[in-house]
C-alpha cells in the first residue's frame, strides 16, 4: 500500500505555507496516518486543501494551465495567494510500501510575461540504499523543462557513480509535468510508479443527483468521481466477483439504515436501474427514490469494496445530507479500509462535523484555523497534550471540539 507520509502547500489561496505530517527535511515530525481527517470552521480553507490534492492531479492528468483554469478556480493569479510573487509549490513526501525508502516530489508553478502558468521546477528524490542521514539524491530535476534524469531502478546507488545512468532531458511544453512524460518511458520505472500513483489519486465529487442518472447497461470496474456510473459497477461486481456478490451487497446493505437488499435491473432499452428495498413492502424502490443520504453511503461502502482500490481517496465533508448516527459508521468503515492489509487505500477527510470526529483518534485530526494575516494555519490534535488527556480519560473528540478545546492557537 503506498502511503503518503507528509504533505506541503505554499502559496495556494489561503495556504501560504501548510505542512502536514513528515517531510524529507523534517524527519522527527509523525508521519501522516492512513486515515487523516482535516476540521475546522467554515471559511478557514478545508475546501483549498481539498482542492489543492485535486490540483495536483489535475495537473498530471491535463496540464498545468487546464488545471488552473479547471473547476472554477480562474487562473493562476487567482490560486497564488494574495499579496505573493513566489511560485506556488507542493512537496509530497511518500513511500511506495512501508519498508520502500520514501520518495520526495517537489513541483513549483509560476507564471510567464504573459501571465501563463508553467512548471518552473521538477524534482523527484530518493535516499540510497543504506544511507540513513544527509540529502536525499534526485532522480529527476527539471528547471523550466531542461534538466537531468536517471534511468532505472539502481541509479544513483554507489556514491561516486551518478554519472553513469544521467541522461539530459528537455520538456518542449513547460505546462506539462515531466513525471507525465517521462513516466511512460519504461527506462525510468521510479518515475512510472510515481505517476501511476498520482494518477490514481481518487477525489470525490460525487453528488446524489449524478447517482439518480440512468446509465446505459454495461459494466464498469471503478465508481467515478461523481458517482453517476454506480449501477454499471455493481453490474461489474456481479459478473467478477460472482461468488461474494450477494455477502458484499448485503454487508453494505447490512450498514444503512432502513436498506434491507440492494440490486440492480437492467431495463428493455438496456438501461440500468439501482433498486433498494426496506424489507417493508414487496416491490424496490429505484435509486430515483432513496434519499440523497442512502445513496451517498451506499457510494462511499461501494467504493471501499472496489477489489483494485485508488491508492489515495479524498472525500469533502461526507457528512452532508446524512443521520448523525451514521457518521461514527462511516468513519470506522474508513478506518477499517485504510488500516487493511488487503488492497487499502489512504483516505484523506474534511469535515465539519463534531459526530464525525467522535470516532477520531487525535492523532488522525488536524485542526485547520485561519490566523490574522488571513492565511491558513494547521496543528495536528495531538500536539495539543490537555486535549489528549481528556480523550484518554474517556471524553469525545468531536464533542471537546464542539466546547472550543481544540483551538490550536
Amino acid at each position: 500500500m503506498a502511503l503518503i507520509e507528509g504533505f506541503r502547500v505554499q502559496n495556494y489561496r489561503a495556504l501560504r505555507h501548510v505542512t502536514l505530517g513528515k517531510l524529507s527535511g523534517e524527519q522527527s515530525v509523525a508521519p501522516l496516518t492512513p486515515l487523516t481527517v482535516v476540521i475546522g470552521k467554515n471559511g478557514v480553507g478545508k475546501s483549498t486543501l481539498f482542492d489543492a490534492f485535486g490540483f495536483v492531479a489535475d495537473c498530471l492528468a491535463t496540464d498545468v494551465e487546464t488545471a488552473c483554469d479547471s473547476k472554477g478556480r480562474g487562473g493562476f493569479e487567482r490560486l497564488r495567494s494574495k499579496g505573493v510573487n513566489e511560485p506556488i509549490r507542493f512537496e509530497i513526501y511518500y513511500r511506495e510500501a512501508p519498508q520502500e525508502r520514501p520518495i520526495t516530489y517537489e513541483l513549483s508553478i509560476s507564471s510567464d510575461s504573459h501571465g501563463r502558468p508553467f512548471v518552473e521546477t521538477e524534482y523527484l528524490k530518493q535516499r540510497r540504499k543504506g544511507q540513513k542521514s544527509g540529502r536525499p539524491h534526485p532522480f529527476l530535476r527539471l528547471h523550466h523543462g531542461k534538466g537531468s534524469v536517471w534511468s532505472g531502478e539502481d541509479a544513483l546507488e554507489a556514491e561516486g557513480e551518478e554519472s553513469n545512468a544521467q541522461a539530459s532531458v528537455e520538456i518542449t511544453d513547460l505546462r506539462q509535468l515531466g513525471v507525465a512524460t517521462l513516466g511512460t518511458l519504461k527506462e525510468h520505472p521510479r518515475i512510472k510508479l510515481f505517476r501511476d500513483f498520482l494518477k490514481g489519486w481518487y477525489l470525490s465529487y460525487f453528488y446524489p443527483d449524478a447517482a439518480r442518472s440512468l446509465p446505459s447497461a454495461g459494466p464498469q470496474r471503478h465508481l467515478n468521481i461523481h458517482g453517476d456510473n454506480i449501477g454499471n459497477v455493481v453490474q461489474f461486481m456481479e459478473r467478477e466477483q460472482k461468488s461474494k456478490f450477494e455477502k458484499i451487497l448485503d454487508s453494505i446493505a447490512s450498514k444503512i439504515p432502513g436498506v434491507k437488499k440492494i440490486d440492480t435491473l437492467v431495463t428493455d432499452d438496456k438501461r440500468v436501474l439501482l433498486r433498494f428495498n426496506d424489507g417493508a413492502f414487496d416491490d424496490p424502490f429505484f435509486a430515483q427514490q432513496v434519499s440523497d443520504g442512502t445513496l451517498k453511503v451506499f457510494a462511499y461502502l461501494l467504493l471501499l469494496e472496489d477489489p483494485d482500490p485508488p491508492p489515495f481517496i479524498c472525500i469533502e465533508e461526507p457528512e452532508n445530507g446524512l443521520y448523525h448516527k451514521l457518521l461514527e459508521t462511516l468513519a470506522n468503515e474508513f478506518r477499517a479500509h485504510a488500516t487493511g492489509k488487503r488492497g487499502a487505500s489512504q483516505i484523506f477527510v474534511t469535515t465539519h462535523q463534531p459526530y464525525f470526529v467522535d470516532a477520531l483518534t487525535p492523532e488522525e485530526v488536524w485542526i485547520l484555523e485561519k490566523s490574522q494575516d488571513g492565511f491558513s494555519t494547521i496543528k495536528r490534535v495531538s500536539e495539543l497534550e490537555a486535549v489528549k488527556n481528556l480523550v484518554a480519560e474517556g471524553l469525545p473528540l468531536g464533542g471537546l471540539w464542539y466546547s472550543d478545546y481544540l483551538d490550536a492557537r
